[in-house]
This record gives structure tokens, C-alpha cells and sequence, in this order.
């Protein structure tokens, strides 16, 4: 078949082959992985924040929201309290720190190093009034979390009555 007639655009729909790559299939596995592993958002997930899309360390964060308080969770596995600064300027509220890396002697072959070091900031804008005075912050097995109470919602408008006079 000469080159003028393969359309490399439409491909037919093959069932994967399940059994054990062999001999040239196999020397292939390295980079189509590799391939792969680069298009498919070095790691990430759909949507992730830009800042974490250099593989740079960014902690994980959920944010809920009760009747009573507003509740960050942040996961920063392998660092201890005295890393972490937490500072709430009006409406945002920002976790900073650094995960050092691990200083150790190396032998032998390394074939994966996925974990990633380095210093962070992460500015999280508050979807509701937070009574500053009140915030705690608890760190606890690599989970930092912080209770921020609502502050007790004002009325924004009111009637007045119009008198006669």
C-alpha cells in the first residue's frame, strides 16, 4: 500500500490486546507511556489550579460551607505545624509554607519519583463574612483544617414606617 493511500486519521476501532506486550510491542511500551503520560495534564486532574500544573507543590484543598462556620481542609502530608503560616485578610484567606525535601543518601536505581517539594502559597477567596477574631487552625495527621465562624447575618434592608404629621 503506497502512502497516497492510508488515511491516518480514521482508524479502525480495535479490541486492545490483553495479553503480555512481546518483543517490538514491547520496546514500544516506554514511549507511548511517556506520550501518554504528557498529554494527559502531566498528572493532573480536568480543571486543576495553573500553579500546580509544573508538577510544584500545591496542597489540596476542600472548602465547606455550614449553617454556622465556613471549613477549609488543606492536605499537607509531611510537614509539621511549624511550616505553615495561615493569614486572613478581609474576604481571602492564604496557607503558605515549604516542604523541604528529604536529605538522604541515594544508591541503586531510581525508577519513579513522583512527590514533589517546595515553597507554596495558595489564596482561597471566602464565599461568606468570617468573624476573624474567632478562626482556629488544627493540624493533624498531614491534615491542616480551620474553622471559620460566620459572622450573624445583619439584616441588609429594613422597613421604615412614614409618619404623618
Amino acid at each position: 500500500m503506497s502512502i497516497m493511500n492510508r488515511n491516518f486519521w480514521k482508524r479502525e476501532r480495535r479490541p486492545r490486546q490483553q495479553e503480555e506486550p512481546t518483543g517490538l510491542a514491547r520496546q514500544n511500551e516506554g514511549p507511548e507511556r511517556l506520550f501518554e503520560e504528557f498529554f494527559n495534564g502531566f498528572g493532573l486532574a480536568p480543571f486543576a489550579p495553573f500553579e500546580m500544573a509544573w508538577g510544584e507543590f500545591s496542597p489540596r484543598v476542600d472548602v465547606i460551607e455550614t449553617e454556622k462556620e465556613l471549613q477549609i481542609k488543606a492536605e499537607l502530608p509531611g510537614m509539621s505545624e511549624k511550616e505553615i503560616q495561615v493569614s486572613l485578610s478581609r474576604d481571602t484567606l492564604t496557607l503558605s509554607g515549604e516542604k523541604k525535601a528529604e536529605e538522604e543518601q541515594r544508591s541503586g536505581n531510581i525508577y519513579r519519583m513522583e512527590r514533589t517539594y517546595g515553597a507554596f502559597s495558595r489564596t482561597i477567596a471566602l464565599p461568606v463574612d468570617v468573624d476573624a477574631e474567632n478562626v482556629e487552625a488544627t493540624f493533624r495527621n498531614g491534615v491542616l483544617t480551620i474553622n471559620l465562624p460566620k459572622v450573624a447575618a445583619t439584616k441588609e434592608s429594613r422597613r421604615i414606617k412614614v409618619k404623618t404629621e
